[in-house]
């Protein structure tokens, strides 16, 4: 153990002696090469930045360990007084939506950027969006046309990292006008690439055995004697995999709406592990530098790229840009929720499963806890959130009662704008890891913001603390702010038809016949 602790204070001392040296050459407007860490390495370097000796262990999901996660909800509400969003700094009660336009959504938006989430920098470069191939597809019995983008940032400050963001853009082919779009976190594609037609593919076939007797004129024997055999097949039809609740995939009923869709790509904008923060779009604005302690995190950033995916969506004819939506599960639920928090433009989410860092309460001690982010996925959220897990630290030690904010005031940020809240149920995956009942609890105490903003919040008796949440199965869909606990596991899916129910009665969409 003391051997440990002196390796790693060797490494912080190391890594101190670094950051002096990179300083100093950055003063003198030399060029730096971009760092190369480890997870680790980057982690320990924070923690030195910060003054943090020591962090506190995050506990462990197998409920058989001796660290197990506490899920006694007698024990889950250690700090049970939440920051109120409805009050101001100086301790001013919000009574307006003008006091709310003006001065406390932007009091919340910075302190969520100081201490959880990091700041988008003021220099980070442009992107160019380049159309690199047009499909046209079927979506189950819907005709539509897909577009595969890549949007190239400028590296000029930093030549050797480059950042090229990838999403996919479907919409309905016999559409007649905009349409209402939902851009999903997830790998970007063709979902279903158009296949050549049986007379094309002889064609094709045919062209191939000639090439092949060109390069080998022994098979042209070999060809005769299997004259029905051919190089390129078809792709024989295969019944979709129906989501859980036994509907058609979620792309399928996007479609058959009225709706588009894009997948959109996190990891072509920011690596998902602590070794990438040198590299990808952070890496690119720091030239290749580690963070500084208010720099964004993987989550900030990656809603970065989605609104740089909407800039270009602005210009596509085929897209209401009013009506965009994002979506993700799991981290990309809590990237979605920080994209339509701080970028307005976004007109709807969905925002599923999402835990610690997403619609989960902070002080909640039940399942996923604030030493769980501080440590392993540290990278997520901005430096400053480290000092929450501290023990030990130059500044003493801190805990999640010491956060200024939480999730309740990052749902609120979304006001007015329609916001779905969608978790399932752990006996089938959605784990009790990510506290359903903290996400109830932040929805609700959040509503009393849209309420204010004119809309409504989930219609429920009582406040966060005595609200209780709706049987499975049973959503409170009725207002702007929506919650809804489906049976199924950890996964959108069995949510997504009363998603797009739901926006689409709330924004008047009927696609045209």
């Amino acid at each position: 153990m003391a051997k440990m602790f002196k390796s790693r204070l060797m490494l912080i001392c190391l890594l101190g002696v670094c950051a002096v040296g990179v300083r100093a050459l950055a003063q003198n407007g030399m060029t730096l090469a971009p760092v190369t860490l480890t997870a680790d390495q980057d982690h320990l370097k924070m923690m030195e930045q910060l003054g943090i000796k020591t962090l506190r262990d995050g506990p462990s999901g197998d409920e058989k360990a001796p660290n197990h996660a506490n899920y006694d909800e007698s024990q889950a509400n250690p700090f049970p007084i939440l920051p109120d969003p409805l009050t101001m700094n100086d301790g001013t009660k919000v009574t307006s939506a003008k006091q709310w336009r003006e001065t406390r959504r932007p009091e919340l938006a910075e302190l969520l950027s100081k201490y959880v989430y990091g700041r988008v920098p003021q220099n980070v470069p442009k992107v160019t969006w380049t159309v690199t191939a047009v499909d046209h597809e079927m979506m189950g019995f819907t005709p539509v046309i897909a577009k595969d983008l890549i949007g190239e940032v400028d590296n000029s400050a930093s030549p050797s990292i480059h950042v090229r963001i990838h999403m996919t853009l479907v919409t309905p082919a016999n559409s007649k006008g905009p349409v209402p779009v939902l851009m999903m976190f997830g790998r970007a594609g063709f979902p279903a690439p158009n296949e050549p037609s049986g007379d094309e593919l002889d064609r094709i076939n045919s062209a191939l055995k000639a090439v092949l007797v060109q390069q080998d004129p022994t098979l042209k024997d070999v060809l005769a004697q299997h004259p029905a055999w051919q190089p390129l097949k078809g792709t024989p039809f295969q019944f979709p995999q129906l989501n859980e609740d036994g509907g058609l995939p979620n792309t399928w009923q996007l479609a058959a709406a009225g709706w588009g869709f894009v997948l959109f790509d996190p990891a072509s904008v920011q690596a998902d592990d602590g070794a990438g923060l040198t590299r990808g779009i952070i890496g690119l604005v720091n030239k290749g530098q580690p963070r500084s302690a208010e720099d964004w995190g993987a989550l900030r950033a990656w809603a970065w790229g989605a609104g740089r995916g909407l800039d270009y969506l602005e210009t596509d004819a085929a897209v209401d840009a009013k009506h965009v939506g994002i979506d993700g599960v799991s981290r990309y639920g809590k990237a979605a929720l920080v994209t339509m928090a701080f970028d307005e433009r976004f007109a709807m989410a969905l925002v599923a499963s999402s835990g610690k860092g997403g619609t989960t309460l902070l002080r909640r001690n039940f399942g996923e806890a604030v030493e769980s982010l501080t440590g392993g996925e540290y990278y997520w959220m901005a430096g400053n959130f480290m000092k929450y897990g501290a023990s030990e630290a130059t500044f003493g030690s801190k805990t999640p009662g010491d956060i200024p904010v939480d999730s309740n005031a990052l749902i609120a940020l979304c006001a007015p704008r329609l916001t779905f809240i969608s978790y399932g149920i752990p006996e089938k995956g959605d784990s009790k890891w990510l506290d359903q009942k903290g996400s109830f609890m932040a929805t609700v105490d959040a509503g009393r913001v849209f309420n204010l903003l004119g809309v409504k919040g989930v219609a429920v008796d009582g406040d966060y603390q005595t609200a209780k949440m709706p049987p499975v199965n049973q959503g409170l869909l009725d207002g702007q702010l929506a919650w809804r606990q489906h049976d199924g596991g950890h996964t959108d899916a069995p949510n997504m038809k009363w998603f797009i129910e739901w926006a689409s009665r709330l924004i008047a969409y009927t696609p045209a016949k």
